[in-house]
């Protein structure tokens, strides 16, 4: 089985592990210049926690589309680990620029 192991941002895994039931997350990538060729659809994808040593959860992949914030957020909604009524630039580039 192949899998991935993907750097999480702390407040994106707190949001969607309150949920009490996810069927669907967005895992995002604020400077995704390239597709995800990592898995292939049914391979695990494990959620590593930004500077913590241990993995907050994993799913399966379902399959990788470059959308903009506007779009990934009227599919996703707060399953973009995010609340409110969009995604805020501002948010955005602030996790790219972490290390």
């Amino acid at each position: 089985m192949n899998l991935w192991v993907g750097i999480t941002d702390y407040d994106w895994f707190s949001l969607l592990a309150s949920r009490e039931s996810v069927e669907e997350v967005n895992f995002w990538r604020p400077s995704a210049r390239q597709g995800f060729r990592a898995l292939q659809p049914g391979g695990m994808f494990l959620f590593k926690l930004r500077s913590r040593k241990f993995i907050g959860g994993g799913g399966f992949f379902a399959k990788y589309l470059p959308l903009p914030l506007s779009l990934a957020w009227d599919a996703f909604g707060e399953s973009n680990g995010a609340l409110g009524g969009h995604l805020k630039s501002g948010h955005v580039w602030s996790l790219q620029n972490r290390p």
